[in-house]
């Protein structure tokens, strides 16, 4: 089944309606998945095919989607909210590589987790329902250019 699909289901299963607005928020979000984007680049994204569309309603929409768990509301530490899909098939969210030079993120998609989550279930009596891992740190090849998060020389954290 391809994503859209699960989406519209996901929506009808919690009596919501995928409206086309909605649903062209979905699309943005699905086709630049990697680029985990914030609220006002999906606005501006979105802008070009609905130009009524104001960004209270794609805030609303993203909070939704949120609550829906079909994406994830994330901060890279670079103090904005950004917005990632949840991996279909993927009992947790995926984790991230966020180089601390060039901001660049990469995420990982294996979940190298499961054996600490059956320890903590057998030890501790706690059953994990989801998680969320952010690697910080620099990639060895990192030069550091065209850091999206450099301003005046220094980087932002």
């Amino acid at each position: 089944m391809n994503p859209m699909d699960t989406i519209t289901q996901q929506f009808a299963a919690h009596n919501y309606k995928l409206t086309s607005q909605r649903e062209a928020i979905v699309k943005v979000l699905l086709d630049n998945e990697k680029d985990h984007l914030s609220v006002e680049e999906v606005y501006m994204l979105v802008k070009g095919s609905y130009p009524q569309l104001g960004l209270a309603t794609v805030y609303r929409t993203l909070e939704l989607l949120c609550e829906l768990h079909i994406v994830e509301k994330m901060n890279f530490g670079d103090g904005v909210s950004r917005y990632d899909l949840r991996s279909e098939g993927h009992d947790h969210m995926h984790h991230h590589l966020i180089c601390q030079s060039c901001g660049k993120v990469a995420e990982i998609k294996d979940d190298w987790l499961e054996e600490l989550e059956s320890k903590l279930e057998k030890e501790y009596g706690f059953a994990v329902t989801d998680h969320r891992l952010d690697f910080k740190g620099t990639y060895r090849i990192c030069t550091g250019s065209g850091c999206k998060r450099e301003k005046n020389g220094q980087a932002i954290s």
